[in-house]
């Protein structure tokens, strides 16, 4: 079973997508509730939306499955990224919004969840791990470059609105004081969108896992509020309001290479 899609490019530039999919093994589906069923939490739209990172070099992995199988940007082990802090897990329970996942007595016991991350977990990370090695070995260093969105306000998981870009970094451990510096002073200088650095979202388990840039492997996580480009509500592209989007997008990975 295909999980993933990698487009191999020739740049010290990894884009991952660990949350672009939305399919559903056909035995799952009637164990969800009818709200979950829809797969609102996915980061719709993303992998159309960094499309253009071809053009610049760029690898490209995508995976194809809804968080809802197993998010692909949480430890194997399940150790909460944000402790203390209301949060989804690596075969979440809970929608964004808190409501069920699950109908009653269809939660998945502790081992589907090993057989998820066997099948759906496991094959994401070793081709993650595969192509930042690849792609190390040609330049001596590249950048990883997790891209991600959210709806811009869910109170189960922070307050208030958020910003529209929401770059992290793991609080300056995951990538260089200068690769953040550079990204920074592109968001700095444009005026059409809010942002913030290691607000809410500091960078998830990819993140922080893969991000040594002592040996020359950084990682940034850039969490979109998707009221930049989409429609929240019906989940529609706009692609007129992601046109503009890209633009800044393409400052920021220019950055990265």
């Amino acid at each position: 079973m295909d999980v993933f899609t990698l487009h191999r490019g020739t740049a010290p530039l990894l884009v991952s997508l660990p949350h672009d999919g939305s399919d559903l093994p056909p035995g799952l589906v009637p164990r969800l509730t009818e709200a979950a069923q829809r797969v609102p939490d996915t980061d719709w739209h993303v992998g159309r939306l960094y499309e253009f990172a071809r053009g610049l070099g760029a690898s490209i992995l995508r995976a194809r499955f809804s968080r809802y199988v197993i998010d692909l940007n949480r430890p194997p082990d399940d150790v909460s990224l944000y402790p203390g802090q209301n949060t989804t897990g690596l075969c979440p329970l809970h929608r964004f919004d808190g409501g069920p996942v699950y109908r009653d007595g269809q939660q998945p016991s502790v081992e589907e969840i090993v057989e998820r991350v066997q099948f759906f977990w496991r094959p994401y990370h070793d081709a993650l791990a595969d192509e930042i090695a690849r792609l190390h070995a040609q330049h001596g260093h590249v950048v990883l470059w997790e891209g991600h969105s959210i709806r811009g306000e869910l109170p189960w998981l922070f307050e208030g609105v958020l910003p529209d870009l929401n770059l992290g970094t793991a609080a300056g451990a995951s990538c260089t004081p200068a690769l953040q510096a550079r990204l920074q002073a592109v968001l700095e200088r444009q005026q059409d969108y809010t942002w913030v650095v290691n607000g809410r979202f500091k960078g998830g388990y990819i993140t922080r896992h893969y991000g040594l840039p002592a040996q020359g492997i950084e990682a940034v996580q850039l969490e979109l509020a998707q009221r930049t480009y989409m429609d929240e509500d019906s989940f529609d592209y706009l692609p007129e309001r992601a046109g503009r989007l890209q633009a800044r997008l393409r400052e920021l990975l220019e950055c990265c290479l």
